[in-house]
C-alpha cells in the first residue's frame, strides 16, 4: 500500500497533540538490546518523542548481557521461578553490565541523535529503594525447598524527584534497574516491575512494555492472532484459561499493576519490528496489545 508522506503527518498530528506535555515510560528489553540497529531505532523513536513535547522516560534490562559477561568469568547463572539467583558476585557483574555498559551505551546514543540522555540507576537520588525478597518456596522432584535468591529485591517506594527535574530541562532519562536498601546495599530488580512502578509514580499517560512478541496472542502459535486491547478486568480470566501463559504472565501483571495504580493506558510491542514505538503511539493501527481501564 503506497501511503504519502504528508498522509503520514497528518495522522500523527492528533497523536502528537494528545500526548504533548504528557510522561511516557518506555522499557526495552529482548531482542532490541543485543541488536545495535533496533536499539538505533527505538532512540531515534525516543528523540523525536522529544522533540514534539512528550517526556519520555527509559527503563532498560540486560538479562541476556549479564549472563553472558557470567559465562566469560567463568561463572554459571542459575534462575529459580524465573528470577536470577544473585550473589555478592553476580550482583557485581550486573552492576557492571548494567550501569556501566548498557545504560552509557543508551545515552551515548540519545545524545548523537541531538537528544540529552542522563543515565541513572535507582541508587542514585534514592530513586527506587527497595528491600530484600524473602525466601521464595519452590518444589524440586517433588520436595518443597526455601530458596534464598540473594541481592534480589522487592520495590518499596520510587522517588520521582530527580525523574521529574531531568524531565522538567528537556532530558531523557535512562534508569538501571538496580534498587538500593536502608543500608545502602545494591539490589537487582525485575525492569518489567520497576518500568510499572516509575510510570505509577510519574502518573505517566503510558507505559511501553518492549518484547520479542507482537503482543498477547489468542494462539501462541500465530503471531496473526494478536489481541489489540485487553480490558484490566479480564486479565486474571485470561490467565486462568491459559491465553496469557508463560513469560507473559509477568509482563501482563506489571502492566496492570501501573493501570491500577493510575497509568492511564500500558502497550505491549514488539521491539524487534523497526520503529515499533512510532507505530505504535502515534498512528491509527498501532501494533501491540494495549492494557487500560
Amino acid at each position: 500500500m503506497n501511503v504519502n508522506r504528508e498522509q503520514i503527518l497528518i495522522e500523527a498530528l492528533p497523536y502528537i497533540r494528545e500526548f504533548h506535555d504528557s510522561i511516557m515510560v518506555i522499557k526495552v528489553g529482548g531482542h532490541a538490546m543485543v541488536d545495535p540497529g533496533l536499539m538505533e531505532d527505538i532512540v531515534q523513536d525516543v528523540v523525536l518523542l522529544r522533540y514534539v513535547g512528550i517526556h519520555p522516560i527509559i527503563v532498560h534490562g540486560g538479562g541476556p548481557e549479564i549472563t553472558q559477561k557470567m559465562e566469560q568469568m567463568g561463572k554459571k547463572s542459575e534462575f529459580i521461578a524465573g528470577l536470577r539467583i544473585t550473589d555478592d558476585e553476580t550482583m557485581e557483574i550486573a552492576r557492571m553490565v548494567l550501569v556501566g555498559n548498557i545504560n552509557t551505551r543508551i545515552v551515548s546514543s540519545i545524545g548523537t541523535y541531538g537528544g540529552k540522555g542522563l543515565g541513572l540507576s535507582g541508587k542514585d537520588g534514592r530513586l527506587i529503594m527497595a528491600k530484600k525478597k524473602a525466601l521464595q518456596r519452590v518444589t524440586v522432584e517433588g520436595r518443597e525447598h526455601d530458596v534464598d535468591l540473594g541481592w534480589v529485591g522487592d520495590v518499596e517506594l520510587i522517588n520521582p524527584e530527580v525523574l521529574l527535574m531531568a524531565a522538567g530541562k528537556g532530558y531523557i532519562p535512562v534508569i538501571a534497574p538496580i534498587a538500593v536498601d536502608e543500608q545502602g546495599n545494591s539490589l537487582n530488580i525485575n525492569a518489567d516491575t520497576v518500568a510499572g512502578d516509575i510510570a505509577a509514580a510519574m502518573r505517566a499517560k503510558k507505559l511501553i512494555l518492549m518484547t520479542d512478541v507482537p503482543g498477547v496472542l489468542q494462539d501462541p502459535a500465530d503471531t496473526s492472532s494478536r489481541i489489540s486491547r485487553i480490558k484490566l478486568e479480564l486479565i486474571e480470566d485470561m490467565i486462568g484459561d491459559g491465553t496469557i501463559a508463560g513469560g507473559m504472565i509477568p509482563k501482563v501483571r506489571s502492566a496492570a499493576n501501573a493501570v491500577e495504580k493510575g497509568v492511564e493506558k500500558v502497550h505491549i510491542i514488539d521491539g524487534s519490528k523497526s520503529h515499533s514505538i512510532l507505530l505504535e503511539l502515534l498512528t491509527d493501527q498501532g501494533i501491540g496489545t494495549m492494557i487500560y481501564h
